[in-house]
């Protein structure tokens, strides 16, 4: 099972919410979400959760492509544009840094057009077990 396999099946929150995960590659991810009426907020526009979410997953892609086990432990989250119903979101996340204990991952989430929405950083925990999959 690789990586994205493995993501994709059990995280069951973010395939429960819409997130794909497209791609996965040694400190780099992309994922997808289609934003639905069930992911607007009462103003009408994509609620932030959604946002966070689509970053979350491919954050956990990026810090555990090196195969070993991480987990988020702070992120930072600025909403620069609303997305609305219709609208696909695409989050690329990118390695900073592949530090062996607190890696760094900046995520920028855009839409259809290329409009940047959104940009997510996080930290993680690097555990001192491997992730059961194989390479990607």
């Amino acid at each position: 099972m690789t990586l994205k396999e493995f993501l994709s099946r059990n995280d069951r929150f973010a395939a429960n919410s819409g997130c794909v995960l497209e791609e996965v590659g040694e400190g780099y991810a992309r994922a997808t979400l289609l934003v639905t009426p069930e992911h607007l907020n009462a103003g009408g526009v994509c609620q932030g959760g959604a946002y966070f979410t689509l970053a979350d997953i491919a954050i956990a892609a990026v810090m555990n492509s090196h195969g070993q086990l991480t987990f988020g432990v702070e992120n930072n989250i600025v909403y620069v544009k609303s997305a609305n119903a219709g609208d696909v979101l695409t989050a690329v996340a990118t390695e900073v840094v592949n530090h062996h204990k607190l890696p760094y991952v900046d995520v920028r989430i855009t839409n259809q057009q290329g409009e940047l929405l959104c940009i997510v950083t996080g930290i993680g925990y690097r555990k001192n077990a491997t992730v059961p999959v194989s390479a990607d």
